[in-house]
């Protein structure tokens, strides 16, 4: 991570949603895993939930996250395989305004090769910008969840990163 100390960090505030028809506050492992990860970097754990795999109710919660001036990014985990239930791109698509950031999904699978090989394939973790709030979605493992914070979103939601990161566009994120 290429960290500026002579600059300030930024606190951003971080939702968590979690996407399942199974998992519930007690087994939760992946949605823990990445609420540990924002509070340990430092961010705001401004929300967590889980919502079943429906494409409406998932687009009613980003929607809803994404109207909450208290939210500034929201990390989703599941939902981004290839089955008939994995449905969390189809309801970013759902989203009225948002911009798809077709790098993080590239690079998520290529972090993604060096610890699975090319089961990556079969993953479709994808992130847009919606409104002025990021949306990122992440497949529903733990490996997963940790290559994506660990190898992306650690350093992309540091103020401090060089030499330059997604906290520094958010003031510019509604402008036409």
């Amino acid at each position: 991570m290429a960290i500026d100390e002579t600059r300030a960090f930024k606190p951003i505030n971080i939702a968590v949603l979690t996407v399942s028809d199974t998992r519930t506050a007690q087994n939760d492992t992946s949605g823990d895993i990445l609420s540990q990860r924002v509070t340990g970097a430092g961010h705001n754990l401004a929300a967590r939930t889980i919502v079943k795999d429906d494409a409406r109710l998932l687009a009613a919660q980003f929607e809803a996250w994404i109207d909450d001036p208290q939210i500034d990014a929201v990390v989703s985990t599941g939902g981004t395989g290839l089955t008939g239930r994995d449905v969390t791109p189809e309801a970013l698509t759902m989203i009225a305004d948002a911009r798809d950031i077709p790098g993080f999904g590239e690079l998520f699978r290529w972090l993604s090769f060096q610890s699975i090989g090319t089961s990556t394939v079969q993953s479709r973790a994808c992130a847009v910008v919606a409104r002025g709030t990021y949306i990122f979605a992440l497949p529903g493992s733990n490996g997963a969840v940790k290559d994506g914070w660990d190898g992306i979103l650690a350093e992309q939601l540091d103020s401090r990163n060089r030499p330059c990161n997604f906290v520094e566009l958010m003031p510019r994120l509604r402008e036409h």
